[in-house]
């Protein structure tokens, strides 16, 4: 392993919570249809799948992109200076750091709700970051992990990819990633080159570098 790329909604912060409120949100101001099911439909999508989604289902006029720009404009609204970490993503963040380990982020999130997040960790946290507005073809296509690993000069073969999604866990599998898998919203299937565990509490570098495939 040399380098560790790590999903961010849901699996280092536990954001998804805002972002259902503010789905909720738009469906109650346009008097449309919005289910729990339906919400986590979207879980570790592209963003603009989700706009496209959520315009079918509500029955929206706009572009799939401004559903994207409101939606967005919602959940940045209930951020707060107090971030949801999920429990042991930063101790495994500083134990990583310990052992010179680089971490790419890869989210679908774009750059103006990852930054306000990112201003909460030590500087160089991330030597990459990619967002969804950033790539062509999100998550669960294989070029958001593709891209990171290429600026990190690191093949994706030699990278662990810390996802809780099964879009984000495709994307990872499909890149050539392995992932360390923990659910959270929503159940992910079994892989090829997916290894579960509850969560990330007490995980050291150590131990990710310890992980193989299944089989």
């Amino acid at each position: 392993m040399k380098a560790v790329l790590w999903d961010m909604d849901g699996t280092l912060v536990d954001t998804e919570p805002l972002w259902i409120e503010a789905e909720h949100d738009m469906a109650r101001k346009y008097d449309a249809p919005w289910t729990h099911h339906d919400a986590m439909q979207l879980v570790g999508n592209n963003l603009v799948d989700s706009g496209r989604y959520m315009k079918e289902r509500m029955g929206l006029e706009a572009s799939p992109e401004e559903i994207v720009d409101e939606l967005l404009a919602g959940v940045l609204l209930k951020m707060t200076d107090v971030m949801p970490w999920r429990p042991g993503a930063l101790s495994l963040l500083a134990s990583l750091s310990e052992a010179g380990i680089r971490c790419g982020l890869v989210t679908m999130s774009y750059t103006s709700f990852v930054a306000p997040i990112l201003r909460h960790l030590p500087p160089e946290t991330f030597r990459v970051v990619v967002t969804g507005d950033e790539v062509s073809r999100g998550k669960p296509h294989p070029e958001p992990y593709l891209t990171a690993a290429a600026a990190l000069g690191v093949p994706p073969e030699e990278c662990v990819a810390i996802e809780d999604s099964s879009t984000g866990a495709r994307s990872a599998e499909a890149a050539g990633c392995l992932v360390l898998v923990v659910q959270h919203h929503v159940p992910v299937a079994e892989g090829p080159r997916r290894v579960f565990r509850d969560s990330l509490e007490g995980l050291t570098a150590t131990d990710l570098a310890s992980l193989a495939p299944p089989g």
